[in-house]
């Protein structure tokens, strides 16, 4: 049994949780990375809508807990959609965070939070009784961490700089190119076929019927039937040290460019500058046959600061019990390609459009995560580079 000395010496062992997040705040801040961003956009029906805030903050009034937005929304039969998703979308989801988390804790919750703000965004616009709809593909960048919820064909990469490639943080709900979103339609009741000219001959894309809307997930398109869903794709990955490049941009680039064509031809230039050239490798390859419209946002390391990759992190019961299988499929696919090489860590990937499985799930190991904080009070001294868990 220990003495009671020894029992004294372990407790002035002890700090309160509280003042090691603060550490971890601080050593954040020092590590921040620079957000810098370039936009351009070529028109041809005026329904390409973008966001751009690099000034939200976690806490009102508190500049360390910044974070930074990027969206792009095509709209279609309209831009009625794309336009009351970049006004009221961030909103949604923020409401959706409980106040007073950690960052951590805020990091966490994200995920759901994007879930539930799409939904609320669908839902309090097609409570105006407009037929419009949009893709969205919403960008959420705190300190070395990106989420990215995703529907429709609208598409964001990751350039990751330090020889990590290019990998895309989306997935395109096109029912052409989606054999897993097919099934889902099929399986809800819809039906998905081409679109038929007098004598049978079929044409264009494969469609959702009733409706002919040839993306399985958007905001809006009331009209539509209850097959679209706007339940997003999420992904959330935190970057090395080395930063990285993203693009985020409308199908008029992603039609004319493949991932590695579009990174590889802004390069070595400013955020910018890169977005600009995106937009005309995209016209040189296809000409202005719809909205083109791209985003560039550079993540870049503090200046004079060259970090090595971390050591790529233990395998966590308590996480994995925690997280559930996301957090393992993570590892298992985004981790194992690029973190050898230390530039990416995949946090959480989900794509089903089962809104149950999203929220009400996520919720309970939302409430698991903030009992065991509780229950966790005191936590021994750890070195000031350490994280929490």
């Amino acid at each position: 049994m220990a003495s009671r000395e020894e029992k004294e010496k372990h407790h002035h062992d002890l700090v309160p949780l509280a003042a090691l997040i603060n550490r971890e705040l601080k050593n954040e801040k020092l590590e921040k990375p620079t957000v810098r961003y370039g936009s351009a956009v070529q028109s041809k029906k005026g329904e390409d809508y973008c966001l751009m805030k690099t000034d939200c903050q976690r806490v009102s009034g508190n500049p360390s807990t910044s974070f930074s937005v990027f969206g792009i929304f095509d709209g279609h039969n309209g831009s009625a959609a794309a336009i009351f998703s970049r006004d009221h979308l961030l909103n949604y989801v923020m409401s959706a965070i409980p106040n007073g988390l950690g960052r951590d804790e805020w990091l966490h919750a994200l995920p759901r939070a994007l879930v539930a703000g799409f939904v609320k965004t669908d839902k309090e616009f097609q409570s105006k009784g407009k037929t419009s709809g949009t893709t969205a593909t919403f960008v959420i960048i705190d300190g070395w961490t990106v989420t990215v919820a995703s529907v429709g064909d609208s598409r964001c990469i990751l350039d990751a700089q330090g020889g990590g490639g290019v990998s895309v943080l989306t997935v395109d709900h096109r029912l052409e190119e989606n054999a897993e979103e097919r099934e889902r339609v099929k399986a809800s009741g819809g039906e998905v076929g081409r679109l038929s000219l007098f004598g049978g001959t079929e044409i264009g894309p494969l469609r959702c019927w009733p409706g002919g809307l040839c993306l399985s997930r958007s905001i809006g398109d009331m009209d539509v039937g209850e097959f679209i869903v706007p339940i997003p794709y999420v992904k959330q990955v935190k970057l090395s040290s080395t930063g990285g490049r993203l693009i985020i941009a409308s199908d008029g680039v992603w039609d004319a460019l493949s991932s590695e064509v579009a990174a590889k031809s802004c390069r070595g230039v400013p955020a910018e500058l890169a977005a600009r050239l995106v937009v005309k490798e995209a016209l040189r390859a296809r000409g202005l046959k719809d909205d083109t419209t791209c985003v560039v946002v550079d993540i870049i390391p503090p200046y004079n600061r060259v970090q090595p990759s971390p050591p790529p992190k233990k395998y966590d019961k308590f996480k994995a019990l925690l997280f559930g299988k996301n957090g393992t499929r993570s590892a298992n696919k985004l981790a194992k390609k690029l973190a050898a090489v230390g530039i990416v860590e995949e946090l959480f990937e989900e794509g089903s459009a089962m809104l149950a499985e999203r929220l009400v799930f996520s919720f309970i190991q939302f409430i698991f995560l903030l009992k065991f904080r509780k229950f966790h009070d005191y936590a021994p001294v750890a070195p000031s580079n350490s994280s929490v868990f």
